[in-house]
């Protein structure tokens, strides 16, 4: 690999190039679609010896995550990646990982969760485990997988943090369209990445203590806030590792959210992921009309990045958030937790919220705007709350 080199790489192969830059130690992953070429990349490297980590082979999602949390706690540097049903089989792990404060970094390519059966993107895996105390950030294209991922490691690593953070992307939109992706020098990388096995409470064979016993009720609570603590902490730590990452790279991305053209906006998109992309087109052609339209992208699911949220929008008239996901018996996850801070700072602001793309149904620059121009339309007309649109159903099929 040389310095600076530039390679037309998908999503997935840019994962196993960041692990590698990070010089990963131990690797434990079980194949699914469409996370599966993650890992079959990062088994080339190893065969072909240009990677010295150990590749654990097992037999379920639950085991790969086991077996990270035994390589991590004694100290080693660890990656995995998954994808819808094996992060939920995984569920249960994710809080001892988080609950242990060890520093693992998992992918995870977001597919949509059967029935039915389906293997295209939708983001309601990889917010199901909101609240286990792993840190989520969420990557728009190739070169930010690659980026977030090397990343993660300073981030979790850091002694103010000390817990797992899993990256998500896109399936097949992301995961397997390739495009161009810069590669940091490998010095570059080992300098801006701290030595692996640094963590201040793994095993020790020679100096032997519990770890994960049972907790009283008169400590538990204790262990919770400290978390929380670290998620706060996690918000700073996100600004500071982007920042240095930007001084050897020249590639910044804004910390816990991205926006674009906000400046003089009124009316600011909030998206996820892929279909960042296209909303920006929107934008573009919007502001061309005449419209005062930016966009909010979250790069961080958790923490939250609230402070972020209320600053962007304290001088706005409205927010639109377009979401791949919703909470059955609720609505859009993403617009609920909008909502919750726009009522919490007393934010007067229109809202308006979309659900769209489920299942891997195109979310085009076109339905963007048509999203953009629905809301205006109705805010015009005095109605300053519209909740939950299901965009682009094909209602000649429902019963």
């Amino acid at each position: 690999m040389k310095a600076g080199e530039v390679l037309v790489i998908t999503s997935n192969y840019a994962a196993a190039y960041a692990a590698k830059l990070a010089r990963v130690e131990v690797i434990s992953a079980y194949p699914i679609t469409p996370q599966t070429t993650v890992v079959e990349k990062l088994a080339e490297f190893i065969e072909k010896g240009e990677l010295k980590a150990k590749m654990i082979r097992v037999e379920s999602e639950h085991s790969a995550m086991a077996s990270c949390i035994g390589a991590s706690a004694a100290g080693a540097r660890v990656f995995t990646a998954t994808s819808s049903h094996g992060l939920l089989y995984m569920y249960e792990m994710l809080w001892w990982a988080a609950g242990a404060r060890l520093p693992i970094v998992m992918g995870v390519v977001t597919r949509a969760i059967a029935p039915p059966w389906t293997i295209w993107t939708e983001h309601a895996d990889i917010l199901s485990p909101r609240d286990s105390g792993w840190l989520i950030l969420f990557a728009e294209n190739a070169q930010e997988v690659l980026d977030m991922i090397i990343q993660a490691y300073r981030i979790s690593e850091d002694h103010r943090i000390l817990l797992p953070v899993m990256v998500g992307w896109d399936a097949f939109i992301s995961s397997h369209t390739a495009e161009p992706v810069s590669l940091p020098p490998q010095n570059k990388v080992d300098e801006f990445l701290p030595p692996p096995g640094l963590h201040p409470i793994k095993l020790d064979v020679k100096n032997p203590f519990s770890h994960g016993n049972l907790t009283y009720p008169e400590y538990y609570m204790e262990f919770r806030y400290l978390i929380q603590r670290s998620m706060e902490d996690a918000k700073k730590v996100i600004k500071e590792v982007d920042e240095r990452y930007g001084e050897i790279t020249g590639r910044r991305y804004g910390g816990l959210v991205e926006t674009y053209r906000c400046d003089d906006a009124e009316h600011v998109i909030v998206t996820v992921g892929a279909a960042s992309g296209d909303a920006k087109e929107a934008v573009d052609y919007l502001k061309s009309r005449g419209l005062k339209v930016g966009l909010c992208r979250l790069r961080s699911l958790r923490p939250y990045p609230e402070e972020e949220i209320v600053k962007l929008l304290e001088d706005k008239e409205s927010v639109i958030v377009i979401e791949r996901d919703n909470s059955m018996g609720l609505g859009g996850i993403i617009a609920r937790e909008i909502a919750s801070t726009v009522f919490i700072y007393d934010l007067p602001l229109n809202f308006a919220s979309f659900i769209a793309g489920l299942g891997g149904r195109e979310v085009s620059s076109t339905d963007v705007k048509n999203m953009v121009n629905i809301a205006l339309h109705k805010f015009s007309r005095g109605v300053s709350r519209i909740k939950d649109v299901w965009y682009g159903l094909r209602r000649e099929v429902l019963p």
